[in-house]
């Protein structure tokens, strides 16, 4: 019969207990390892962007004396600390479940004989016997006795044929034990009077917190897309944008997201706000006013979103804030402008809309740059040195000389930082872009296409002009089709660290690495053609290193119509402000039936005889068609023919005569 004990050192409840925290640990641990080392990039050396970085640092791990703890860290700091009290407890637990050897209890091997046995037992009577053993210090005659008998049932173990059966058939000297079932529980939890304490916990645990911890997933889940933004947020974005939108109602839209409307502390900081507004009122006159009203951000009616557009424009124009639960609240609201825009691109490209969706991808630039939305003029203040009212003045289309001109005969102290900036900065190069059709020689209706597109970033000197570069004129037929039948959208860069590192961004607050959009428009309609493709990594050309271009493509199926089609590919930077290509592209789409005419003819061309030749009489003897002699020939045949009859006829004349 068993007899059931309950854990009451909790030795059990122990291994219980561990068993499931490693389950749970050893997994989250290992995944927060490997997502917790970020990429060792370099980055731009200039002082502002090292000065960020180092904000950033402090900002994400905290400092020495403060150090910042996520929850995940939090999570794994407790429960290693709870599995590292259970191993120190499981340790230092005393195994009592030890199974009865005799041979271990005498100290003597199992292939000792009888006869052995009996003699080693003698000397360990004359050495343990109660009557002869003097007692040590802290040891009591009862522990003598007890290790006496021990030592005599294990010797009665091996000699006597009884009490050996007991020991093989029940593995111990005195026969049948009664069996011991330990429960991993202490005794208190099932105690009658702690019943009804126990079941409320219970209760608690899985009637109350579990329902509320699914509930909100599911419903956390639900409100949201799968863009990760809030509904009401794609909902506005929605019903504000049109296909005529341009920047300032794509900044407007932006700052109708739901996200805004999460309350903040207010108190100290609302003086603040008010300075800042003012400061903006100030350099927008009364575009400002335009601006709240297209946001819905007007005083009174959404104060948080009010709150957030302030704090976005200030931003935008580098007004300094100097609240720290400003700065905080300023830095929250830019580091979810990313995921908001792309919620948004993702809106409008499910109805192809082009100028809308050139301007989600331009506004990303100019909040990285913190440069006011819609002004390309302002190019030239993503150098150090130079602020928003010369700009306009020192902006030129593709370099950065006339800025940089300006920094040097002022002899200004940003002029090393803005030749440092430079070296992160550069003009994106459309190489080259064309259709293919895998083993096609023609593009044919609803065929599937490819647009090859090969980029570079044409690097800039420290003067501010392109850099020269050998153009790219040689064809790479087999490059091109190895990267075609390849399944990477990006081809391979050649060995090397040709990665781009973090880009000059001073104002945005976090560690910024430049990406690009290829998009394939019709400009004529305003439209979309295929969903627009996020790169990374475009080569700076150095014909030192090999590196050219690279390429990418976009798979899409052709149009079903007959005809040419005038598209557009744009290159759009989601990092610097004026870094933008465009080149023309005419897709031709062929009629399947006139391409089998033509190959038909052209096999008729080549498989048929010539008449003059002897396969050419055998094939008009059985019947078959042949080719034709050349005109030139015939006509080459019918002079000489008529200047042999004229021969003849003069000669029977002058016979004649005769």
């Amino acid at each position: 019969m068993a007899n059931y004990n309950y854990d009451e050192a909790g030795n059990m409840a122990a291994y219980f207990v561990l068993t499931f925290l490693l389950i749970f640990l050893v997994p989250y641990t290992l995944a927060s390892l490997s997502t917790s080392k970020p990429p060792s990039l370099s980055g731009c050396q200039c002082q502002q962007c090292v000065a960020q970085r180092e904000q950033i640092r402090k900002r994400e791990r905290g400092s020495l004396l403060t150090p910042k703890l996520r929850r995940r860290t939090v999570i794994l700091l407790i429960g290693w600390s709870i599995v590292a009290f259970f191993l120190y407890k499981i340790s230092n637990t005393e195994n009592n479940t030890k199974l009865y050897d005799p041979f271990e209890i005498l100290g003597i091997s199992t292939s000792t004989t009888t006869k052995e046995i009996k003699s080693h037992y003698k000397k360990l009577s004359r050495k343990f016997h109660p009557d002869k053993v003097k007692l040590a210090v802290n040891e009591t005659m009862e522990a003598v006795e007890a290790r006496f008998v021990e030592i005599t049932k294990a010797y009665k173990s091996l000699t006597d044929e009884t009490i050996r059966k007991n020991w093989e058939m029940y593995g111990h000297p005195d026969g049948r034990q009664e069996v011991s079932m330990g429960i991993a529980l202490p005794k208190w939890i099932v105690e009658s009077g702690n019943n009804i304490w126990v079941l409320g916990a219970y209760g608690l645990l899985f009637g109350g917190a579990l329902p509320a911890l699914v509930g909100r997933w599911w419903f956390g889940n639900a409100q949201k897309t799968k863009d990760g933004v809030h509904a009401q947020s794609a909902a506005a974005f929605f019903k504000s944008l049109n296909e005529e939108s341009g920047m300032d109602d794509v900044t407007a839209s932006l700052g109708k997201a739901f996200e805004w409307d999460v309350p903040t502390k207010v108190g100290k900081a609302e003086a603040d706000l008010e300075q800042l507004e003012k400061q903006i009122k100030d350099k927008l006159e009364d575009k400002w006013d335009e601006l709240v009203k297209l946001a819905e951000a007007l005083p009174g009616k959404h104060e948080n979103r009010r709150r957030a557009f302030i704090l976005l424009y200030s931003h935008l124009l580098r007004l300094p804030v100097t609240n720290p639960t400003l700065q905080k609240e300023q830095t929250d609201i830019l580091l979810q402008t990313p995921v908001l825009l792309n919620s948004m691109l993702s809106i409008i490209m499910s109805r192809n809309w082009l100028l809308p969706t050139i301007s989600a991808m331009r506004l990303h630039a100019y909040l990285t740059q913190a440069l006011l939305p819609g002004q390309p003029e302002l190019k030239a203040a993503q150098l150090p040195g130079i602020n928003l009212t010369e700009a306009p003045s020192l902006s030129t289309s593709e370099s950065f000389e006339a800025a940089v001109s300006a920094l040097s005969k002022s002899e200004s102290p940003a002029l090393p930082d803005a030749e440092k900036a430079l070296e992160r900065l550069g003009q994106t190069e459309i190489v080259d872009a064309s259709f293919k059709v895998i083993g096609e020689r023609f593009v044919t209706p609803s065929s599937f296409v490819h647009l090859l597109v090969k980029l570079r970033v044409v690097p800039l000197s420290k003067e501010g002009h392109i850099v020269p570069v050998p153009k790219h004129t040689k064809e790479n037929e087999k490059r091109d089709n190895e990267f075609l039948l390849g399944k990477k959208e990006m081809e391979d860069l050649p060995q090397g660290d040709y990665t781009s590192g973090y880009a000059h961004a001073p104002y945005w607050p976090a560690n910024r690495k430049p990406s690009w959009w290829i998009v394939l428009a019709d400009v004529k309609s305003n439209k979309v053609v295929v969903p627009p493709m996020k790169i990374t990594d475009v080569p700076v050309a150095n014909s030192q290193n090999g590196i050219d271009y690279r390429s990418y493509k976009i798979q899409f199926q052709a149009p079903q119509n007959v005809g040419l089609f005038t598209w557009k590919v744009f290159v759009v930077s989601d990092t610097f402000v004026g870094d933008e290509a465009s080149r023309d592209v005419i897709l031709k789409i062929d009629d399947p039936s006139v391409l089998a005419s033509e190959d038909t003819t052209a096999d008729d061309d080549i498989s048929d005889p010539e008449e003059d030749s002897l396969a050419g009489q055998m094939a008009l003897m059985r019947g078959g068609s042949v080719k034709k002699l050349r005109e030139e020939e015939s006509d080459d045949e019918s002079s000489t023919d008529e200047e042999e009859e004229e021969d003849k006829g003069d000669s029977s004349s002058d016979s004649d005569s005769d």
